[in-house]
């Protein structure tokens, strides 16, 4: 008798215990704001088929083909490339470049900008009278061997690099900043995640799993 009170006893701190630490974990999950960094810069996409695919080759190094369309979107970002904003519409060769003829030595290559949206504009660059401006496609008549960086200098001037070697504006855009971290919070409450209400019934639920397990042991002993 003895040894079942001690058991009853331990039992019971040990299932509160328990109880608590599940209700401060999940309310901690619940309170807490989940960030994953982003990151504002221009992204370099080309396109594929029917769809734009994302550059694993920086502009410096790949060598478009003679009828490829680059493709240059400007926005916060997630880290991770094919996470990044793609941009808007198709990159159509013929469209951009029908009208330009082809010559020996050379090679024409569909250029598609996409400067953003003002939610994507650096900080301080709306107040200084810089918007985005709105999107447009060029074509470039270069030479046979030009990287997708001579590309863009044909038909996209001034380009602004930072001492890293990272493309920071094209066309003047924008004016200041380069490659700049931002926060991005995680959804909402109706965005997908489990709501405080929800994660705090479930931990009161296992406390009085717990409480009803201490009870039992009781009544066995």
């Amino acid at each position: 008798m003895t040894g079942a009170v001690r058991r009853t006893a331990a039992g019971r701190p040990a299932a509160v215990l328990a109880g608590l630490l599940a209700l401060t974990v999940l309310l901690g999950l619940a309170a807490a704001p989940a960030e994953a960094a982003g990151y504002r810069y221009w992204s370099f996409w080309k396109w594929s088929g029917d769809a734009w695919v994302y550059q694993q080759q920086g502009p410096t190094t790949y060598v478009p083909p003679d009828g490829g369309v680059d493709g240059w979107r400007f926005a916060d970002s997630p880290d991770g490339g094919r996470q990044a904003a793609k941009p808007g519409g198709a990159g159509d060769f013929a469209a951009a470049c029908g009208a330009t003829a082809a010559a020996a030595g050379r090679k024409r290559v569909a250029v598609v900008l996409d400067f953003g949206t003002t939610a994507d504009s650096p900080p301080g660059a709306l107040d200084a009278g810089q918007s985005p401006p709105a999107p447009r496609t060029a074509c470039a008549s270069v030479p046979s061997g030009a990287t997708s960086a001579e590309v863009l200098a044909a038909v996209a001037p001034p380009l602004r690099y930072d001492s890293a070697g990272l493309l920071c504006a094209i066309a003047g855009y924008p004016r200041a900043g380069c490659g700049e971290p931002v926060a991005a919070t995680s959804k909402s409450s109706d965005g997908g995640g489990p709501s405080v209400g929800l994660i705090a019934g479930a931990a009161l639920v296992l406390l009085l799993g717990a409480g009803a397990v201490v009870q039992a042991r009781r009544r066995r002993h």
